[in-house]
């Protein structure tokens, strides 16, 4: 049985009423505001609109706000949820690597669709699939074809094949010709590319420089971002943003992913390169690369994203959470209530996210003009009602289940708390059935 049926056609529809929170500064948060859209684009925002013949949503009881932004996920091995162990040998690594090696395009394709239903289920109107696991052209399809069946907005780093070695580079013809290929698998625009880059070296493994340049310098030539993970493992990975900085390979098309263990001087390197910052805090903490170092990234006016990263290890992909990390923990470092608002945070999820990503032109705040990708977050459940402080109870209560209404470029994904366009007991099932079929094919008991 399919998943999925036909993507909700967009319509001319005005959200009214509600506490609307357009993250841009000079709009500000509208109380008992309206919120019009018209062919997948932010009309207008205010109060006391007037959108004769469009249809309304009554926003009475919500929150209104930019959908939330994923910087950084392999969406791919949400097939494998929670199944890092708890011995070294069935560890994160071990276990993608051991299971990736079998996976076929169609696994590729269950697990992405498992992501893209929870995130559209949790808020997250934007992805960034970092898929590395592309064994062959068709895997990389594989992924892609369930980000454009779920109808989310994202990007696609197409990265190296899970088990592969350290040393060993990156399928370029495959990117080159997905790049060549890209018009077809856009998704109307929806979609874009980037290159999944192992780095100048990759837990304390060095690479020839011949192959990581050739890696960079393909992906510069082609016009792609670049996302790279570095500085994660305390005396593994240190360094590597200074070697990366040392060879001239920073830049403003980066995206540096972690970076716990990282040093003033790299943190001054990254900042004067223009590069951005992925920070997944349950991760991270979760797999023991210490503590994300959000202040002092800010502090520098590095642009910082948040992330799932993998819920092999998270469990789930939950943004509201992730945002109460990163809050709770710079906090606890600091020893201060007051250290990181959660207005900040909650800029991390939306408009900076979104500017990490190069797309804060097109998403990330409530403007006329920029595409409408925005929930509905209900202040009416027990977990998060009476509303209060809006920006608190977003960082600090929210949940998943509190989205009401989800909407990517004008169509409306989820509304009244059900997605519209997946059905995610077929979507659960699908996944189940092909988990069953790598672990056989794994002989992983």
């Amino acid at each position: 049985m399919n998943a999925v049926s036909s993507l909700p056609q967009r319509s001319d529809v005005v959200i009214r009423g509600a506490h609307v929170m357009t993250m841009d500064g000079a709009l500000g948060d509208i109380a008992a505001g309206d919120v019009h859209v018209r062919d997948g684009a932010i009309v207008a925002v205010g109060r006391g609109i007037e959108a004769p013949g469009a249809a309304v949503i009554d926003g009475e009881g919500m929150i209104a706000m930019p959908g939330l932004v994923d910087t950084h996920w392999h969406m791919w091995n949400s097939l494998l949820r929670s199944m890092a162990g708890d011995s070294p040998e069935r560890g994160y690594f071990p276990t993608t690597a051991a299971l990736g090696k079998t996976f076929l395009p169609g696994d590729m394709y269950c697990g992405t669709m498992l992501a893209a239903a929870e995130a559209l289920n949790g808020g997250i109107t934007f992805v960034h699939d970092w898929c590395h696991n592309a064994r062959t052209y068709d895997h990389a399809l594989g992924s892609l074809r369930a980000l454009q069946d779920a109808g989310i907005r994202g990007r696609f780093s197409y990265g190296f094949p899970a088990g592969q070695a350290f040393t060993e580079g990156i399928d370029l013809d495959g990117l080159e010709r997905l790049h060549r290929d890209w018009p077809r698998q856009s998704n109307g625009g929806l979609l874009t590319l980037g290159l999944g880059w192992r780095g100048v070296s990759a837990f304390g493994v060095a690479r020839a420089p011949d192959v990581y340049r050739r890696e960079i310098d393909t992906a510069r030539r082609l016009g792609l971002p670049i996302s790279v993970h570095a500085n994660q493992v305390r005396g593994r990975c240190e360094g590597e943003i200074a070697e990366t900085a040392k060879q001239g390979l920073l830049g403003r098309d980066m995206q540096v992913i972690h970076a716990t263990q990282v040093t003033p001087q790299e943190i001054e390197a990254l900042a004067s390169s223009g590069a951005s910052i992925s920070l997944s805090p349950y991760t991270e903490m979760r797999i023991g690369y210490g503590l994300p170092p959000t202040g002092a990234f800010l502090a520098a006016g590095i642009p910082v994203g948040l992330s799932v990263d993998t819920t092999e290890l998270s469990g789930n992909a939950d943004m509201f959470a992730i945002m109460k990390a990163i809050q709770n923990v710079e906090n606890a470092r600091a020893e201060s209530e007051f250290r990181l608002p959660p207005r900040r945070v909650l800029e991390l999820a939306t408009i900076e996210g979104a500017r990490t990503m190069g797309i804060d032109d097109r998403i990330g705040s409530l403007v006329p003009g920029k595409r409408a990708d925005l929930i509905l977050v209900s202040t009416e459940d027990v977990n998060i009602g009476p509303l209060t402080e809006a920006t608190h109870l977003l960082v600090e209560a929210a949940q998943p289940a509190n989205v009401d209404t989800v909407m990517v470029d004008g169509r409306v994904m989820k509304r009244g708390g059900k997605l519209t366009a997946l059905d995610p007991r077929q979507v659960v099932r699908n996944a189940r059935g092909a988990l069953a079929g790598v672990r056989a094919r794994a002989g992983w008991g």
